[in-house]
């Protein structure tokens, strides 16, 4: 196994972080291999912020499910997916463009996550730990007003980043289902009650399959978080239609 598959394959969640800095340099190169990162018509549909001001780190730290840590990171950026800059681009230049739309968000969130794995791998080479805070996407109106963004821009992701402690270097990595049941061939799977469970029992580790399925329905699928989330993103893409809708063309 080469250095880099190792990497992706030892790779796990840091949430706990010495008191070592991360030197310029090293933030030179985790957002350098961002920015090179693969991009739907190379037109790099994201903004990367670095966020350095303690307040708003903490007021973070808050908005996205009350997690210390996330002001304690040596690290910490915003990957947000930015239909903002193309679009005054474009008027800038006469092309008279229609106004972005759900379907332009969608393309722009999946050119920032990709942006952010990027830093991820390279920090990882550099034995810099990190961890995606999803809750970004929460509290949509209170993270506009942190980190001030217009309209047509969307948080999509977050990371801190951090020299990892001895606890965590130590910490097992959490198991991932069998590759044979999540990779298919063609078309989707029609997966059976007992195919879901030969994939998903082994994150239970030793609590009964059905006993660790009922609490994590609980606290990941119906928690007051994910509800949150998702009325965040539903508004997210009911504002780019009115913002659309605003301008007089579909």
């Amino acid at each position: 196994m080469n250095e880099t598959l190792r990497l992706l394959e030892e790779r796990k969640s840091v949430r706990a972080f010495t008191e070592r800095p991360i030197t310029e340099e090293e933030v030179g190169i985790i957002l350098n291999a961002a920015v090179q990162a693969p991009s739907a018509g190379n037109q790099q549909l994201y903004t990367i912020l670095r966020v350095t001001d303690p307040e708003r780190k903490k007021r973070l730290s808050e908005s996205c499910d009350h997690q210390p840590f996330i002001a304690e990171a040596k690290l910490v950026l915003v990957f947000l997916a930015d239909c903002l800059k193309w679009y005054r681009a474009f008027e800038a230049t006469g092309c008279n463009p229609r106004r972005p739309g759900p379907g332009d968000l969608m393309l722009a969130v999946v050119d920032a996550v990709i942006a952010a794995q990027n830093a991820v791998v390279a920090a990882s080479s550099l034995g810099i730990g990190s961890c995606y805070i999803g809750d970004i996407m929460e509290n949509i109106e209170e993270q506009r007003e942190i980190l001030e963004l217009p309209e047509y821009v969307f948080p999509a992701a977050m990371l801190v980043f951090g020299y990892p402690t001895d606890l965590q270097l130590k910490r097992e990595k959490p198991v991932r289902s069998p590759m044979h049941l999540i990779v298919s061939e063609n078309t989707y799977p029609a997966r059976e009650a007992d195919q879901l469970r030969e994939m998903l029992e082994p994150k239970a580790g030793r609590v009964p399959y059905g006993q660790w399925m009922e609490a994590f329905c609980k606290r990941k699928y119906h928690s007051d978080f994910c509800l949150e989330m998702s009325r965040s993103v539903e508004t997210a893409l009911e504002a780019f239609r009115d913002w659309r809708m605003d301008d007089g063309r579909a």
